[in-house]
């Protein structure tokens, strides 16, 4: 289920670290509860992302008509956990853990990064059911719902287990106060208050984004004291491509648990000195705090959130 990426050589290049990123402390923006400070390619010589020219990201796909998703079948104790996925196209799709698809008989959340490769046969990801009330007789259309936020990626990378997804969904519903029928995690987009204030965080930081140069290939989000999480992308068009349903699950969790950010710069550079030191500590660190997603030798993603004290 994977694209394989033929590099021959393991390099600094292939690695998402201090040898080819910087954190640019300079440029960071706060608005309300959250501060997000990008992460920068260096200049000179091959950067991250040697065989990814012809990778494109679920929501492009999707958009473009490039993949279909379906249900692998009407029952859902044997279904609900896995989706089926077609290619249509000559591009490989890259799917990351927590994207949201919304429909068929029932909302999902992928549960691990992968790619697909082009094929014409069925491919298959496994899921995380996120609307508990719903396993609808008649599948609906799926489309893409974005990601799921900081508090719900965590929750997904740190079990397996179905209910405590339900859970964490269910303290989020009624943190929010967010009235649906069918425990539905993105019912929260159909309240006009919330909907505003989301909005209000957005504008302000994809601004930002669309003023800044084309170096930019990730970054870390920080409310209160803390760091509530990463991502960082082999190359500048993924990230950008991701950028969007990104700062809406981060713009998410600030709106539910977010508080004025109070965290020094010291702790946050002691944060990313253990993510991007080099590769055995970012190896070590993300085994407690996130996940990394290589394909070959070329790390393709890095999502972490904050498990331990600073």
């Amino acid at each position: 289920m994977t694209l394989l990426l033929g590099c021959s050589l393991v390099s600094a290049s292939a690695q998402l670290t201090y040898e080819t990123l910087y954190v640019d402390y300079d440029s960071a923006w706060t608005f309300k509860n959250l501060k997000i400070i990008p992460i920068r390619r260096k200049g000179g010589g091959p950067g991250p992302g040697a065989g990814l020219a012809d990778v494109v990201p679920l929501n492009q796909a999707l958009s473009q008509g490039l993949v279909s998703v379906s249900e692998r079948g009407t029952t859902s104790f044997e279904n609900v956990h896995w989706l089926r996925i077609n290619t249509h196209s000559d591009k490989s799709v890259y799917i990351a853990g927590g994207e949201i698809v919304a429909g068929g008989r029932q909302d999902r959340m992928v549960v691990r990064d992968t790619i697909l490769r082009p094929s014409a046969k069925d491919q298959y990801v496994p899921v995380m059911c996120v609307e508990e009330g719903r396993w609808s007789d008649k599948e609906k259309k799926f489309g893409y719902g974005g990601y799921g936020n900081a508090h719900l990626r965590k929750t997904l990378d740190s079990t397996p287990n179905q209910v405590l997804i339900w859970r964490e969904i269910d303290k989020q519903l009624q943190s929010g106060a967010f009235k649906n029928n069918t425990q539905a995690y993105l019912s929260r987009n159909l309240d006009k208050k919330y909907v505003s204030g989301s909005d209000d965080y957005f504008r302000y930081f994809l601004d930002k984004f669309k003023r800044s140069d084309s170096t930019i290939v990730g970054f870390v989000a920080i409310s209160g004291d803390k760091v509530i999480g990463s991502d960082i992308f082999a190359t500048r068009d993924l990230f950008y491509h991701q950028l969007e349903p990104l700062l809406h699950s981060y713009i998410d969790d600030v709106m539910l648990f977010g508080k004025p950010v109070s965290m020094k710069d010291a702790l946050i550079r002691r944060y990313m000195d253990k993510l991007l030191k080099d590769e055995p500590s970012q190896t070590e660190f993300c085994r407690k705090n996130g996940k990394i997603f290589r394909e070959g030798t070329q790390v393709v993603h890095v999502n972490t959130f904050l498990k331990e004290s600073m």
